[in-house]
């Protein structure tokens, strides 16, 4: 009887341990902690979604640098065409002070114009040009000459043909007029990259590349025509360039003896 009665108790004893476990696996399961790791695992990334994330996240970064570096690009070409712009002004409007300020060929300080081979000095050979005197020179305390200077206008080979596309246009000015030896000119270096550049004199009715006082022709030409052409690296911006022109009226104009007698005898 005793032992029926203890093992009777010791199965109960563990059915209420089993109970117990049981209801404390629960209140664990149940816990806030449990359920927030739970619910933290469930919200995990996965492999291939954050392989896909840094794929879409190179896409967008490569068209946003595309974009960027071409908009950089952009902004280069235009300010380095703005400034290309300032200074072919600058050329062209010096060229057309000098030519419209042009004293006539005849005396001691203005003794002759040449549109032709020119040369600035005695060490340059003759390249095409012009060559004439014009009162466009700064009077001022420090230096004893007057307005009147002698031009020539010019191509010249670049200090740096590696960095060149074409040659520079070059202003040799000479202020002393009045000197007993050869005076050298002082050269000034306008404009780079410039692939041809032609003047003309116009007769009245047909312009002349070749324009000489000191030879044939004894007075100024009616106008001037000024053509410049820049050299250009791309060869799709070549075949659509256009030469820059310049069209200079000359007033100034020299009245011979002959006119003058020839008026004269007229009136009589």
């Amino acid at each position: 009887m005793r032992l029926r009665q203890n093992q009777r108790n010791g199965g109960t004893a563990k059915r209420r341990n089993g109970e117990l476990l049981a209801l404390a696996l629960r209140c664990f399961a149940a816990s806030p902690s449990r359920r927030l790791a739970a619910q933290s695992a469930s919200r995990a990334f996965t492999l291939i979604e954050l392989l896909m994330a840094v794929v879409i996240f190179s896409i967008v970064l490569a068209a946003i640098n595309t974009v960027f570096y071409g908009a950089l690009r952009l902004r280069n070409r235009t300010t380095e065409a703005l400034d290309a712009s300032h200074s072919l002004n600058h050329v062209l409007d010096l060229v057309r002070r000098d030519l419209q300020n042009i004293v006539p060929p005849g005396g001691m300080m203005a003794p002759s114009f040449k549109i032709g081979p020119v040369s600035s000095s005695t060490r340059m050979p003759q390249a095409p040009g012009i060559e004439f005197f014009t009162t466009t020179g700064a009077i001022n305390d420090a230096a004893p000459w007057g307005d009147i200077q002698k031009v020539i206008y010019q191509l010249q080979e670049p200090l740096d043909p590696s960095r060149a596309n074409g040659k520079d246009l070059v202003r040799c000015v000479t202020r002393n007029l009045l000197a007993t030896t050869t005076e050298e000119a002082v050269a000034q270096r306008l404009l780079s990259d410039v692939e041809a550049l032609e003047f003309l004199g116009c007769t009245g009715s047909d312009w002349r590349s070749v324009w000489d006082t000191t030879l044939t022709d004894t007075n100024l030409p009616t106008a001037i025509r000024v053509r410049l052409l820049l050299a250009t690296e791309r060869e799709a911006d070549s075949r659509n360039r256009q030469p820059i022109e310049l069209f200079i009226p000359v007033a100034m104009q020299v009245q011979t003896n002959a006119s003058s007698t020839a008026t004269s005898g007229g009136e009589q």
